[in-house]
């Protein structure tokens, strides 16, 4: 799919009304589809289902409709389905009551919960079952669950059953990304229409398992015209044309020159990766520019990049006065700040080159400790495009907070920097960030625990950089660089494992990341 939009509670109700009443669309419909998407996806996750047993567990609204057609659905295919209904018949309502009469209509089980009692009574049956389907709560819940509900749903969890979730795992607000009470631990969500904002971003996603999207009958359209917060998923669709095969005719100059500004005594290493970053993301040139007593050991990393020494000092940090040596620096894109290290003069040339360069530039690391405490200066002014890439301790430092304030709100704090200062921000983590100047908000799906490791940061900042290089606008450079890096940390937790794979094996894998992207021969291996 080109896009997948990440919508709130009111974002979907929106869309459920238009395609109900400006498209006609039956409301009855929009469930049946529900219904048959949902049964779909777990006769695939489970295929011997047949002649097992289900229990599908309902809530009296429409998401229990839902649960009603696919208890329908699965006793068709020769599933033995329970349904187990909190709250009374006589209580469920519209589409929801078709639906449960025909069930019932089956002779399906439904068994009734509506009090303490009756919850102990069928609770030990839960376990008994392959699978369960969770339909108590969709997108309305928006307070903690409590008392009887409350119980339900942990006894569920305690019963060591597969579940299925139908768009949210019940307990889940859509509003949020926190886990606001007892929630369901799902195997697998089946979400409708579009991913809801828990499903993307921890701690809620570490709630929903396996991510399904199910298209039930609204329109793209009906989508992208919603009001509100743009906030999309990264999809492979919407970055495979950014890969385009090149001119038979092409040159290195005609894929830009990276400049990257970085290393100092004991940390080379990081303008190393950083240039490999660059190197392996396709621009045509690179050169490494580091303090003079560090150039000889860079040079020797590695054949491919240039390299230019800067005036240092004896700590072997860059020199406050060596801007004028940066700036003589032909160059498409600056990548500035890996392994520069601390101290007022790195400080002073980091400010003064921020200020005076007259290329895109990249920042991270210690070009991002420059402004500590003082993002107002980190502007974006005259149409300058400036790229941060801030890890949560980075972006705190940055914003005056904390990183563990900065991780409780991640949207947040990534669409304040990016729109208060006109930068655009990638925001490293699980499910890093993109945000840019205008508010747009984007979420990577790739990406593993084994990239927590040192280096991989200095690789995403040369590869956004060297897609800047190649002409890219600064939001698809950014999306587009996150993603593939995100791709080869997967494929090296593939062939190395999380825990042993280092930054360089992630490095040597964009290649890799960026066919697999372009839709040739290789493929991304773990999801």
């Amino acid at each position: 799919m080109p896009t997948m939009r990440v919508l709130t509670a009111r974002q979907m109700r929106e869309a459920d009304r238009r395609t109900i009443e400006d498209l006609g669309v039956p409301s009855l419909e929009l469930m049946e589809n529900a219904g048959r998407e949902v049964a779909a996806a777990i006769g695939e996750a489970f295929p011997d289902l047949v002649g097992s047993r289900a229990a599908i567990l309902c809530g009296k609204g429409n998401n229990g409709g839902d649960g009603f057609v696919v208890a329908r659905l699965l006793h068709q295919r020769g599933v033995h389905v329970s349904v187990f209904l909190v709250g009374r018949a006589a209580d469920v309502k519209g589409d929801a009551l078709l639906n449960l009469e025909r069930a019932q209509g089956l002779g399906l089980r439904v068994v009734e919960i509506g009090r303490q009692l009756e919850w102990e009574r069928v609770a030990p049956e839960f376990a008994g079952h392959a699978v369960l389907v969770d339909a108590l709560f969709g997108t309305g819940l928006t307070s903690p669950l409590s008392g009887l509900l409350a119980e339900i749903v942990e006894g569920v969890n305690r019963a060591g059953v597969p579940v299925v979730s139908i768009d949210l795992p019940s307990g889940l607000s859509a509003d949020t990304h926190r886990v606001i009470g007892p929630c369901i631990r799902a195997t697998a969500t089946v979400t409708l229409g579009a991913p809801k904002l828990p499903l993307v971003l921890t701690p809620g996603s570490e709630m929903a398992g396996r991510l399904v999207v199910a298209d039930i009958g609204i329109p793209p359209a009906v989508v992208e015209s919603l009001p509100g917060p743009d906030l999309r998923v990264t999809t492979r669709d919407s970055l495979r044309a950014l890969v385009g095969a090149r001119a038979r005719g092409a040159h290195k100059g005609a894929f830009g020159h990276v400049l990257v500004v970085a290393g100092s005594r004991g940390k080379t290493g990081a303008a190393h990766l950083a240039a490999l970053g660059a190197l392996r993301s396709g621009a045509g040139l690179v050169t490494v520019a580091t303090p003079a007593s560090c150039q000889p050991v860079v040079a020797a990393m590695a054949p491919e990049y240039m390299t230019e020494a800067l005036p240092d000092t004896p700590a072997g940090t860059v020199d406050a006065g060596a801007l004028d040596a940066a700036l003589r620096i032909p160059a498409t894109v600056a990548a500035v700040g890996p392994g520069l290290g601390p101290g007022e003069g790195v400080r002073t040339f980091v400010r003064r080159l921020v200020e005076r360069a007259g290329v895109p530039l990249v920042l991270d690391a210690d070009g991002l400790n420059a402004f500590s405490g003082d993002a107002g200066s980190l502007m974006a002014r005259g149409g300058q495009t400036i790229v941060v890439t801030p890890h949560p301790g980075e972006m705190g430092r940055l914003l005056g907070r904390s990183s563990a304030e900065v991780q409780d709100d991640r949207l947040e704090a990534a669409r304040t920097l990016a729109t208060s200062n006109g930068l655009f921000v990638v925001l490293k983590g699980q499910g890093t960030i993109v945000a840019a100047p205008d508010g747009r908000l984007a979420i990577n799906p790739t990406g593993n625990p084994g990239m927590a490791t040192g280096g991989t940061g200095d690789v995403l900042t040369g590869a956004i950089a060297g897609w800047l290089a190649q002409g890219l606008k600064p939001y698809d450079a950014c999306r587009l660089g996150v993603y593939l890096h995100g791709a080869a940390g997967d494929l090296a937790a593939c062939d190395e494992g999380e825990v042993a794979m280092t930054a360089g094996d992630l490095a040597a894998r964009l290649g890799r990341a960026a066919v697999a992207l372009a839709g040739q021969a290789e493929t991304v291996g773990r999801r």
